[in-house]
């Protein structure tokens, strides 16, 4: 296989990577028990930067796949929500802060379940990928500071604004999105059928 062949994969196998690292964190959490699970935050941080990674290599190289659009998104929102959910239920995260990141995910989700079968997509913005980058360091440093320090959870707290924030921009792309596919023409076979 050469170089050029290779490299068309590289992007999607980092992102199937962080699918896999997922039940590698869930146990690396469960392990460090109580205090500072500084394994497992080390290994979310490499998590975080293969999103990083992956993203800038398909642009980079133009080599960017649909499995890349759905399955790299995805694979974040699997990732911060597996670390929210372990977070919360072990009494580090506050209940509201798991809430609201693990609804916001679910309507992104959902609202991309609504629009994929109708051959629309959103693009994703910088708020989207500031606010993720922002979860993903909130995430991490509240696995590697002792339970109960506040300036993780103050930062956290401002990636969920920003989250919120990117939340309601995708929102008004999304009617955008729709308002213009109902105001495109019909296909040439759906018109002559």
């Amino acid at each position: 296989m050469t170089w050029t062949e290779l490299r068309r994969h590289v992007p999607n196998a980092l992102t199937i990577l962080r699918f896999a690292a997922i039940p590698v964190f869930v146990w690396l959490y469960l392990e460090a028990g109580e205090g500072a699970a500084w394994g497992a935050g080390i290994f979310f941080a490499v998590a975080a930067a293969t999103d990083q990674v992956d993203g800038y290599l398909a642009r980079r190289w133009h080599v960017e796949s649909r499995f890349g659009t759905i399955a790299d998104p995805l694979a974040d929102r699997l990732m911060i929500g597996t670390a929210v959910i372990l977070m919360w239920a072990t009494g580090r995260l506050p209940a509201a802060a798991a809430i609201v990141i693990l609804g916001r995910d679910v309507a992104l989700v959902l609202g991309y379940k609504l629009l994929a079968p109708r051959g629309l997509e959103l693009e994703v913005t910088f708020l989207g990928k500031l606010a993720t980058w922002i979860l993903y360091a909130a995430l991490g440093l509240v696995l590697v500071t002792p339970e109960g320090t506040t300036w993780p959870l103050v930062l956290l707290w401002a990636g969920i604004v920003l989250a919120l924030a990117a939340g309601v921009q995708y929102l008004l792309q999304a009617r955008r999105v729709v308002a213009a596919g109902r105001e495109q023409p019909p296909r040439r076979e759906e018109a002559s059928s």
